[in-house]
């Protein structure tokens, strides 16, 4: 017995626009046909990142003084806090993506594209993303702290600290940015992290003729009367290590022509080391020069011989007769007496009268 046929149709679905290809936003029915759908897609997708956006710094201004209690870390809470006005922001903008009907499924690239790009360009923001972390986590640097470079002996303060890059505001007024990847490659100085005291040497060499304790007394001395320099007080204690903290000067070797002396010093804060080592060489010179210290400095003494190739000399005829002459007496200093000892010898003679007239000429003869 044959029944009856049933013939069963599906109804399609409404796609997903989770997934890509949605309808997208439509407006409501109380807007006037007048205004095309494509502007208030535009608009309304405007308003939502703009009020993302505004939303996104007031969420940082409240939640703000309580990340930072809770990470006691400046460098961390930023982090934090860009981490989550990003996310404010990056959900507004997927989401007014999908008023124009792009989903997710439009937005995600095939594994290859996606592996091609973080391979050719994202690999080095991804290094510094990494390197970043690591910087975060490690607490190498802080802001606020003042580190340098050994390489380049670059100082200056950490102005900022995210997770590409690191700022910092040198001490010549500039702004050095680093990516992160850089700063866990590069030897860095922090001067600042645990104690801010910092230890400073000064080598100084003097003559053997020189009193070896009293440079010694005179450069502790000149160090204990600069300003921001530690003149003692209780040892400073680095790891299991015990140093003194007054001024101390220790002979450090005998040279060929100096005994070399080492002078090591605490300065109170290393943002003036500069500063601080030229008042302390300043006044090193001055009191070496009141009690007779000499600091040695090398000399050149010319010798000529017969590799030295040859010199013409030529004398004049009055510096061959000085040498000439016992006494070193010239030519001309002997005539002078001569001829002033002939004047006062020679008798004077009156002059002949000249005839008047040619008969008195003739009549004298």
């Amino acid at each position: 017995m044959n029944g009856p046929l049933v013939s069963l149709q599906t109804e399609p679905s409404a796609p997903d626009s989770t997934l890509g290809g949605g309808p997208g936003l439509s407006p409501p029915g109380w807007l006037p046909d007048l205004v095309p759908v494509s502007l208030y897609r535009l608009v309304a997708a405007a308003a939502l990142v703009v009020f993302a956006y505004y939303l996104s710094r007031l969420a940082r201004q409240v939640l703000g003084r309580r990340i930072a209690r809770r990470f006691k870390r400046p460098s961390v809470a930023q982090t934090v806090l860009r981490g989550m006005q990003g996310a404010i922001v990056l959900g507004a903008v997927l989401t007014a993506l999908s008023f124009f009907g792009i989903g997710f499924g439009n937005i995600a690239l095939s594994v290859g594209v996606f592996s091609a790009v973080v391979g050719i360009v994202l690999a080095p923001i991804i290094g510094n993303i990494i390197s970043g972390v690591f910087v975060l986590s490690e607490q190498p640097y802080e802001i606020g702290d003042m580190i340098g470079f050994e390489d380049t002996g670059t100082r200056g303060f950490v102005e900022e600290i995210t997770l590409v890059y690191t700022k910092m505001f040198t001490l010549d007024n500039t702004f050095i940015v680093l990516p992160n990847g850089t700063m866990r490659e590069r030897d860095v100085v922090n001067y600042s992290a645990e104690d801010t005291r910092i230890r400073m040497t000064l080598n100084v060499g003097v003559t053997y003729e020189s009193d070896i304790d009293v440079a010694r007394e005179q450069m502790e001395a000149a160090a204990r009367s600069v300003e921001g320099v530690i003149r003692g007080g209780p040892d400073i204690r680095i790891g299991s290590a015990r140093y003194p903290a007054s001024p101390t000067c220790y002979i450090r070797q005998f040279g060929d022509s100096e005994v070399s002396l080492r002078l090591r010093y605490w300065a109170e804060e290393p943002y003036k080391q500069t500063a601080v080592r030229s008042r302390v060489m300043a006044d090193v010179w001055n009191r070496f020069e009141e009690h007779g210290v000499e600091i040695p400095y090398p000399h050149s003494h010319m010798v000529f011989d017969d590799t030295s190739g040859e010199l013409q000399v030529s004398m004049r005829e009055s510096e061959a007769a000085t040498e000439s002459r016992p006494g070193g007496a010239t030519a001309r200093d002997e005539a002078e007496p001569q001829a002033e000892a002939g004047t006062e010898t020679e008798p004077e003679t009156e002059p002949r009268p000249r005839p008047d007239t040619e008969d008195d000429a003739t009549g004298s003869r």
